[in-house]
């Protein structure tokens, strides 16, 4: 298959995954609405076109968390990533370094943090769940700082996993999931050799390292429906900040509020999202979500952004709607399935393209100059004129002005 924009990886990685890998990749929460609202929000956010603004040849460098980017996207935490590819954390790493960006690391990674943090040279970040073991969380975070790891994702919009109907569909979990995986596997037999056979491990390193037992896909499943914790409050995270002496970003947030309540907290910055639709299938697409945060607290914080961007062009207008760097999940994994580390290496350059292309038909020459001056006056405006019609359902969960 010829690649030629990065949503051509999707259907590579289609042909390439056994049929449990591809769809809990690719899918959502229930009906998948806040998914597919996601990039669609994204796709009906109009930029200003501009002509003759002496732009010259845009830069893509930035500054972010008092790191300098070559370009403002990092990879974002995505469980199980070495299922995807052979030690696929590695690899994602490894093209995350060569691309001068960020790579962070899931805490249900298959490689542990250690071989992570030994095989790739760049910016590793490091993400932590909210968990009822709270033994485990101080261990993670200790090993993270030990292998180098200096800023934290803390991910807090998964007190109980979503309802994701087609795990159960396709044999990530539910009846006979170990019997239907491994047929699947037998029938992709590219991967089972590359990954399945080349690639064991395939446990979760980092829970292995803490609990000291073979961790199986079976177990990994029971881990996040047993572990996470419901009842964790604002007030209770406290240890987090005064333990962890690095960068702290909270992971999650859609709404202004929360947001006050993470810079109230000590946070260095905030990631607006909503897992990229796997969790409140009903809840607003953070196109939509993130202007009203970056008011609340956009002075104060920076504020990253994800959930739904698969082109350089809908990172331009992430940053025109105030975000100052966007996290890929979905996007770079189907490239990593696809074709491993040159895959990601390769989405990357197109993304870089995409937006060098963009910034110089809005008449941008860098990040800094990606303001909501960018957006089509329609778009600037607050209120229902900046929330396409398609999203104005009645009484559609999640949906508040604020």
């Amino acid at each position: 298959m010829i690649i030629s924009a990065p949503t051509d990886y999707r259907e590579a990685a289609r042909r390439r995954l056994p049929r449990f890998l591809f769809d809990y990749i690719d899918g959502g929460a229930v009906t998948e609405n806040t998914m597919k609202n996601n990039a669609e929000a994204l796709q009906t956010t109009a930029l200003r076109q501009r002509v003759l603004q002496g732009v010259g040849a845009p830069t893509l460098e930035t500054e972010i968390l008092g790191s300098r980017w070559a370009m403002p996207i990092a990879l974002g935490p995505v469980g199980a990533t070495g299922m995807y590819a052979r030690r696929g954390e590695v690899q994602a790493a490894r093209a995350a370094a060569a691309a001068g960006i960020p790579y962070t690391l899931s805490t249900v990674s298959v490689c542990p943090i250690e071989e992570v943090a030994r095989g790739a040279s760049g910016e590793l970040w490091s993400q932590l769940y909210v968990l009822k073991d709270r033994g485990y969380m101080r261990n993670a975070l200790e090993r993270a700082w030990a292998a180098g790891m200096k800023t934290l994702v803390f991910t807090v919009d998964m007190p109980v996993p979503g309802s994701r109907y087609r795990d159960r569909h396709s044999g990530m979990s539910g009846p006979a999931a170990t019997l239907r995986q491994y047929l699947q596997a037998a029938t992709h037999p590219h991967w089972a050799l590359d990954v399945g056979l080349l690639g064991l491990p395939l446990s979760f390193g980092n829970i292995e390292a803490y609990t000291g037992r073979k961790m199986s896909m079976n177990d990994y499943m029971g881990f996040i429906g047993s572990n996470f914790d419901p009842s964790i409050a604002w007030s209770e995270l406290e240890w987090i900040r005064d333990s962890w002496k690095g960068k702290l970003v909270i992971k999650g947030l859609l709404d202004p509020e929360d947001a006050r309540d993470a810079r109230r907290l000590g946070a260095d910055g905030i990631i607006v999202s909503n897992h990229g639709g796997r969790q409140l299938d009903g809840a607003i697409p953070t196109a939509r979500a993130l202007p009203d945060v970056v008011d609340a607290v956009g002075g104060d914080l920076t504020v990253l952004v994800d959930s739904g961007v698969r082109s350089g062009l809908d990172v331009v207008r992430m940053l025109a709607l105030g975000a100052k760097g966007v996290l890929l999940g979905r996007a770079y994994i189907y490239a990593l399935a696809a074709g491993g580390q040159p895959g990601v290496s390769n989405l990357l350059k197109l993304f870089a393209a995409d937006m060098k292309v963009t910034m110089t038909l809005i008449g941008a020459k860098s990040p800094a100059d990606i303001t909501r001056e960018a957006l089509d006056s329609a778009a600037k405006r607050s209120g229902a004129e900046l929330k396409p019609k398609i999203f104005l359902a009645p009484k559609a969960v999640g949906t508040r002005s604020n």
